[in-house]
């Protein structure tokens, strides 16, 4: 079922919104109805967004609970983060080490 949005605006941004709208081949109404259509597609992304994380928080709980998790307090985790982000970067950067080219070992000619 269709519905109908009333809204007042100024004359000048009116006519400056229907200037727009016909320099583009649509009118101020269908595109006052696509703008209103893409902040429902927004919403309705935010929302499922939200949903998912939702879930996935409520499955964490769920597995702590019966305790197939543990619990990792904020400073152990960040600890571990920041290791792992050392070994990645260590990882990553050898292959480069010595070549004065910024080329990686498999490049050399």
């Amino acid at each position: 079922m269709d519905t109908r949005i009333q809204f007042r605006i100024d004359e000048e941004t009116k006519r400056l919104a229907q200037q727009m709208a016909d320099s583009q081949g649509r009118t101020l109404s269908g595109a006052c109805r696509e703008l209103a259509e893409q902040l429902a597609e927004q919403q309705r992304q935010a929302t499922s967004h939200h949903d998912g994380l939702s879930l996935q928080v409520k499955r964490a709980f769920d597995r702590l609970e019966a305790g197939a998790a543990t619990f990792v307090d904020h400073e152990t985790a960040k600890s571990r983060m920041a290791e792992r982000k050392s070994r990645i970067r260590a990882r990553d950067l050898a292959p480069v080490i010595g070549d004065s080219m910024g080329r990686r070992g498999s490049d050399k000619a």
